[in-house]
Order: structure tokens, then sequence, then C-alpha cells
């Protein structure tokens, strides 16, 4: 009995002389210098890049330069409480951000943490914001529009489902404009929007959000918003974050659109965080990696195979030019990545065309096959139309005395087109409305309308098809075409509309 005593008087002995003395392997750093929102630590030989790092008082960081010696990390948080000294430990972790339905008419900032004042994100599942692009064999032929409901651009520059197509043009000129546009045109499409805001006045992201709240449009968009007045190492995260929550929707087999408003400002800050970890200038004083930047950014938008769940992520990404310069580095970085570009011209927007699309330097590089059947049937003549328009618009500036008929006629319609392109912001059409009066002006019914009369006899067009018409309306907006008879019934309405029109 006593033995069985001292046995258990020996082990409490030796558990006492091993407390406090457990061994536990941590990658710890210390900060040997800090400044501009930029830390470098020592110690951290295990750090991997992109790696979460913890700091005192609950601050994250991002190791973004693993040298021989040091770790250069970004702060992503209150930079000024962190001091030399100041212990670091690497969580193993890379950044993620919650993902998922939760997050769906939230406001929330790149790390995914709510900045709209409605209580917290329950988010049953989160995503690392950095991850390899689908590949080629997982991908399927884009064939399915955005329904924008801007009559220019699902006229002539048409935006599929799984593109990426770029916005492009100087300070106002109408880029955000065209964006709120389509998310408010998606109302019953089934395509979740994302609109990351990058850089831009803590106001205007406010205006954008009130805006899609009037029309209804937040029940199925998500607001992701590193403004001005964010660190830039959160505007460098944004949009990586927001391109992970729509992610999870396309591969839930979900259609998923997303905004970054713009790429130019998140370059700005991927350069201002460059610049500050020491790495070497190239041109323009960006790093060598800035295509690379936007690069694994765009490519993540795709239309997955049917194996893959057939979900997409459609990407229309926004750059302000300086001057109309397309040419600089930026831009041509960025529309060698996208798949077509939207060109807003700052003096067709002062000439009052709005939206001011300069429909010669605009593309789409999936063309007809992102357009619905009854889009195509009027749309091949409508830009043929108005490219002939330009052509003789700038020779008839010389002497339109000397003109014949069919010059005069060919001008008159293709003023009369330019009339019928211009649409107010926040009154998205449907299918069926764009295609019935682009009918009306490509088949000749408007060329005896005086063009300065033409945008209120199209108001009155669509309020006469709404209340004597809509089952034509409704007909192409389901068949996606226009059949034989439909196209009946449309031209008789039509004449019908211009006969009480005339009297």
């Amino acid at each position: 009995m006593a033995t069985r005593e001292q046995d258990i008087v020996s082990v409490i002995k030796e558990q006492i002389e091993r407390f406090g003395t457990t061994v536990s392997v941590t990658n710890v750093g210390t900060v040997i210098q800090v400044g501009d929102g930029i830390a470098r630590i020592y110690g951290l030989g295990q750090a991997t890049y992109n790696e979460l790092l913890q700091f005192p008082h609950g601050i994250t960081g991002l190791a973004l330069n693993l040298e021989e010696d040091n770790v250069g990390a970004v702060i992503l948080g209150e930079g000024t409480k962190i001091k030399e000294g100041d212990e670091v430990k690497a969580t193993g972790r890379v950044i993620e951000v919650p993902v998922g339905e939760a997050l769906i008419g939230r406001v929330v900032d790149a790390l995914g943490r709510p900045l709209d004042g409605k209580g917290p994100i329950k988010a049953e599942k989160t995503r690392p914001v950095e991850r390899v692009a689908p590949d080629v064999t997982k991908r399927a032929p884009v064939n399915t529009p955005v329904l924008t409901g801007i009559k220019a651009i699902d006229g002539m520059i048409p935006i599929g489902r799984g593109q990426r197509e770029l916005i492009i043009g100087d300070r106002f000129t109408g880029k955000s404009a065209i964006v709120l546009d389509t998310i408010i045109a998606q109302k019953g499409q089934n395509l979740i929007c994302i609109y990351v805001a990058i850089g831009q006045k803590t106001s205007k992201v406010a205006q954008a959000t009130a805006i899609l709240e009037k029309y209804g449009a937040m029940e199925y968009t998500i607001v992701v918003e590193a403004d001005a007045s964010d660190p830039a190492p959160l505007q460098y995260i944004a949009p990586y974050a927001g391109c992970a929550m729509g992610e999870e929707f396309m591969e839930q087999g979900k259609d998923a659109l997303i905004i970054y408003d713009d790429l130019y400002k998140h370059a700005w800050a991927y350069r201002q965080l460059s610049l500050l970890l020491r790495r070497p200038p190239g041109r323009e004083a960006y790093p060598g990696d800035i295509f690379y930047l936007h690069s694994r950014l765009l490519e993540r938008a795709a239309k997955l195979g049917k194996e893959y769940g057939g979900g997409s992520l459609t990407a229309l990404p926004i750059i302000e030019t300086q001057l109309g310069d397309m040419s600089a580095y930026i831009p041509t970085n960025v529309i060698s990545i996208t798949d077509g570009q939207i060109y807003l011209e700052p003096d067709l927007f002062n000439a009052g065309i709005r939206p001011a699309i300069n429909v010669g330097l605009s593309v789409s590089r999936v063309g007809g096959s992102a357009q619905r059947k009854a889009m195509r049937q009027v749309a091949g003549k409508l830009r043929l139309e108005l490219a002939q328009f330009r052509e003789l618009e700038a020779f008839a500036k010389f002497g339109s005395e000397e003109l014949d008929k069919a010059t005069k006629d060919q001008l008159g319609r293709g003023q009369r087109i330019t009339e019928v392109l211009k649409q107010l912001q926040y009154i998205p059409m449907t299918l069926g409305k764009e295609v019935s009066i682009l009918y009306a002006v490509t088949h000749g019914y408007m060329d005896d309308v005086p063009v300065e009369k033409v945008i209120s006899w199209e108001e009155n067009f669509h309020r006469f098809m709404e209340t004597r018409h809509r089952e034509i309306i409704d007909k192409i907006n389901s068949d996606y075409e226009i059949k034989p008879e439909t196209e009946d019934q449309l031209k008789k309405a039509i004449a019908e509309f211009k006969q009480g029109s005339a009297n």
C-alpha cells in the first residue's frame, strides 16, 4: 500500500516540476520596422506567401514579401497601434472571406465584415480570396446573354454569361451608370450581382447602394466596399474577395455578375504597396507583375461546362482613362485580358448622346452567339446602318446641298437610329421592348418622324404597346425570337400606332 502511495507522490512531483514547460512549436517573429501600413518582421522563417499573420491588439496582416532575413507584411487595419519589438505569429491560414446566400443584400468590406449596420453575417462557409482560375477543359462556350436593358449594348455589343467585358472611358462619361442599369435590369433574371467599389468616395458608394435599394436590386446584390479612406491593402484585396463570393455561386450551378469599379484605382493601391515593400518599379512606377495582378483576377470569370454544374461568373471591369488615352499602360493590359470593351466617349456624352458609346471603338468578341435570336434579327441591320451613317456623316459636313436622295435617306435613318439608342438612366428595357423599337427604326417605320420628335415618338409607342398589344412584347420575351406570325402582328401594331398618332 505504501509503495502505491509513493508512486502517486512521485508522479505528482514530476508533474509539478514539468508544469509550465510544455513545448509547442509556433512560428513567431518580431517587428523590426513599421510604417505606412507595412511591417518588416524578423524570425518568421516558415511563413508562406499570402499567409495571415497575427499582430497584437487583434490586428491581422498579410505576408507579401518573403526575403532572406525578414518578411514584408501589409497591415490589414489600424497600423499605428503596432510598434517595433511586437511579437507576430504566423496563423498557417491564407486570407479567407465568408461566402454564400447570407451575404445577399448586404454591404461588406474587403474582409467580408458588415458595414450596413444590419447585424452580423451568419455565413456557414468561407473561401480563400486567391484561387487558380478554371482551366480550359472545365469551360463551356459563352452562349447565354446578360441582358443589360440598354438598347445600344444589347443590340451591338452583347455581353454573354461567363464573358469579361471592359467598360472604359474618362471621368463622368457614365461608366458606373451603365453597370447600375445592368444590375437593375437583372430583376427576375436569376443572376446574382456583386458590386465591388475600389477607392471610390464613400458618398458615391452610399449613393449607388441607395439607388439599388430604391429599385429593389439589393434583393439579389452584394456590395463589397473598399473606399478611398480604407488602407491600400484592403483596396488591393477587395476585388479578389468579391470574386471569391461570386465563384461560390458559380460552383453551385448559378449565374453571377461581378463589377469591379474600378481597376485603375486597384492598380494604384497595388503600386503603393509594392513601392512601400521596396519592390523594383517598372513602367510608370508599377511593379513587374502588374499584368498578373489583373489577369489572375479576370481569368476567374468563366462559363462552366454542364458536368461541372453549368454555372457562370461574368465580369464587368471598369477602367478610367485620362483624356481618352486607351493606349496607356493599365488600359492596354486590361483590354488584352478581356473579351471586348465598351468605350464611352466624352464628346458624345457632352453632345447629349447617352449612353455615350463609341460604336467604332467598342467591340464584343463573343458577338451574336451571346444574343437572343430576336435581337440578332434586328441588330445585324442596326450595326451596319449605324456604321454607314458615321462614314457618310463625315463627308456630308463638307456640303449637304449636293447629296443625292439615297444618301440623304441614309443620313436621316442614321440620325433616327442615334436618337433611338439614347436612353435615360435607371430605365432598363425588356428584350421585347428593345426588339420592337429597333425593328421599327431599322425597317423604316420612323423615317417620316422628325428627328427632334423621335424620343417622344418612342415613349408613346412603348406606352401604346404596353396597353394595346402587350401580348406581342410577352411573345418576344418568351420565344426569344420574332416568329413570322409575331412579325405580322408587330407590323400591324406599328401601322395602327402610326395611324393613330397621325390623327
